[in-house]
């Protein structure tokens, strides 16, 4: 069964089809799926990334990244092979990695003339700098120095950023929803925000990047149970909520002057109904593909619906150089990314 056949069986299955008849853009054929909006376009490749499940298994593909080879780097909890390194045809030029089974997020870093990734492992409540071949070069355990956890089953750390100096950004997703601030050599300075309902505070604090779109770098965090993410100074101040009404939005990831997300769900957790949108600047959505046109009311982002057929759980997005899109995607029967080719 192929990816789109075993995506239909399954919304039908769930009853997930059930959506309002409403324009999702161009008209589409079963060999050219064209979804998006505006100058936001894409073809839909559901089976670049496909491999042999015997020759490169795995579970859920939580993240991507592309190193300044034009390499991309998926992150998976399958620990035959958690990092699996693709060419841009979709061919696995090489994988590592046995000993992340909660690998989560995945986050490069350019030092000099090297590149490092940062692996949160949400089972473990570890952080892990790597090189790009794999060897461990630090460590970051739970922060007791922080005194608002008592032991380390309380912190389940979800993603990183990596700040202009250097400074090492944690966000513990799973756990208390806050977010740790280390020195680049792993030394504690302080936590932020925290699971609440305050402003400063979050629900889900599933995904954290540096924005340095503006003349002060910022950061960008996700309140995902919220629907909505939040700007924070790097020293943790909060400067403002943006909602994203009825998306469930994974990380922030920017490329050039746009921030794009993956929508893991829309509607319900029982079905496949998640998407990708992407914002402008000025933070408004102006293109959903894998949904609907968006739309606001009154300065208000009106509720985004599913296509019906394009994604599973999308967990992440990958932008690169050529800005294609791929998307690795969360619990959907052990399916490799999708890739979004701009046009």
């Amino acid at each position: 069964m192929n990816r789109r056949t075993f995506t239909k069986a399954s919304l039908l299955g769930c009853g997930a089809l059930a959506i309002p008849n409403i324009n999702f853009g161009k008209e589409r054929t079963a060999d050219e799926l064209i979804i998006g909006h505006g100058d936001f376009q894409y073809k839909v490749q559901k089976d670049w990334g496909t491999q042999s499940p015997n020759a490169f298994p795995v579970k859920d593909c939580h993240e991507m990244v592309e190193d300044a080879k034009g390499r991309l780097i998926l992150l998976t909890n399958e620990t035959r092979n958690n990092v699996l390194i693709y060419d841009k045809s979709g061919k696995v030029l090489s994988t590592w990695g046995h000993d992340f089974p909660g690998a989560h997020g995945l986050t490069l870093h350019q030092e000099g003339e090297e590149e490092f990734l940062y692996i949160t492992d949400t089972e473990k409540g570890q952080v892990y700098k790597t090189t790009m071949g794999g060897k461990i070069v630090m460590t970051l355990d739970y922060p007791k120095e922080s005194g608002v956890y008592s032991q380390g089953s309380e912190y389940h750390p979800t993603e990183t950023a990596i700040g202009p100096n250097g400074d090492i950004y944690v966000a513990d997703g799973y756990g208390k929803s806050y977010v740790i601030q280390y020195s680049p050599k792993g030394e504690y300075i302080r936590h932020f925000a925290g699971q609440g309902e305050a402003d400063y505070q979050l629900k889900q604090a599933h995904g954290i990047c540096l924005d340095t779109r503006k003349a002060e770098p910022e950061l960008l965090v996700t309140s995902r149970a919220a629907q909505e993410f939040k700007r924070f100074s790097l020293d943790g101040k909060h400067l403002e909520t943006i909602a994203t009404p009825g998306c469930w939005i994974c990380r922030p990831v920017i490329q050039g002057n746009n921030l794009y997300f993956a929508v893991i769900v829309t509607k319900t957790w029982d079905a496949f109904d998640g998407l990708v949108i992407v914002m402008d600047e000025n933070n408004k959505v102006i293109s959903a593909p894998g949904g609907s046109a968006p739309s606001y009311i009154d300065g208000q982002l009106q509720e985004i619906a599913y296509d019906g057929s394009t994604f599973l759980n999308p967990h992440d997005v990958c932008i690169d150089r050529d800005q294609n899109i791929y998307v690795p995607q969360w619990a959907s029967n052990k399916t490799y990314p999708v890739k979004l080719e701009r046009i």
